[in-house]
């Protein structure tokens, strides 16, 4: 699972955690298991990304820095009113896995409207404003999503790509670097909390992250032979499917 996640993820970009997640939670893993484990394997691949394009000087501290002020207690809310709801209602298993396929759902739609209107994001009067006067819109972005990652493990980067092009104007280089950094802090403190739940299969992590370096590095090298649009496109409608298939 590990080879075949980080071969795609090398290959075409798209986010391992919206693939990861549900295939873990098909192959009869528990779903809270499967997000604990899943956000602790995020929070090391994420972490060699950041000291790459920390070197390359391609992260945006400040805007991290704002998107962490919201998400940071939007993953610690999630994460308690989950184990409250789990201690009264006793249905922690079923509340991921209907919310993992919501998300599923909404990742798919938003890898199709990165694919092929990209374009269209760009160019709008929300990029041209300064950050200072987008502050309190970053933290509100990074609550909402922070709390979603923190339920499903799902949208750490892909959903928070999107509102970045969205948002803001940068460079690509910036864009993904930026994404990578915040990404790493949201899954290492969502990944503990889990941990301190006992959601975390750290066998299971270490196999997977066994798999995924040699496959990110194969698809890395086959990535520019790729039909790149057409091989998101798939995997979108993939997700998609796993979305509806977990609700």
């Amino acid at each position: 699972m590990g080879l075949f996640v980080g071969f795609m993820v090398g290959l075409t970009g798209v986010g391992g955690a919206s693939l990861l997640t549900p295939i873990l939670v098909l192959a009869g893993i528990n779903p809270s298991i499967a997000v604990g484990t899943d956000l602790l394997y995020n929070s090391v691949t994420k972490f060699f990304g950041t000291i790459q394009h920390w070197r390359q000087k391609t992260i945006d501290f400040k805007l991290t820095k704002y998107l962490a002020m919201g998400s940071l207690p939007g993953v610690v809310v999630s994460i308690a009113l989950l184990h409250t709801f789990n201690s009264y209602y006793h249905n922690q298993e079923t509340l991921i896995k209907h919310a993992l396929g919501y998300v599923l759902i909404l990742v798919a739609i938003a890898t199709i409207v990165k694919v092929f209107f990209d374009h269209k994001l760009s160019g709008n009067r929300w990029q041209a404003k300064p950050l200072e006067q987008k502050k309190g819109l970053t933290i509100a972005i990074g609550a909402v999503l922070g709390f979603i990652v923190g339920l499903t493990s799902i949208g750490s980067g892909s959903l928070f790509a999107i509102a970045l092009m969205y948002l803001f104007q940068m460079s690509a280089s910036k864009l993904v670097g930026t994404d990578i950094a915040h990404a790493f802090l949201l899954a290492t403190v969502a990944g503990l909390l889990h941990a301190g739940l006992g959601n975390v299969d750290y066998m299971l992590a270490l196999n997977l992250l066994l798999g995924s370096i040699p496959g990110v590095l194969l698809g890395s090298m086959l990535s520019s032979k790729a039909p790149t649009k057409l091989l998101r496109s798939v995997i979108a409608s993939l997700i998609l499917i796993s979305g509806f298939k977990l609700i």
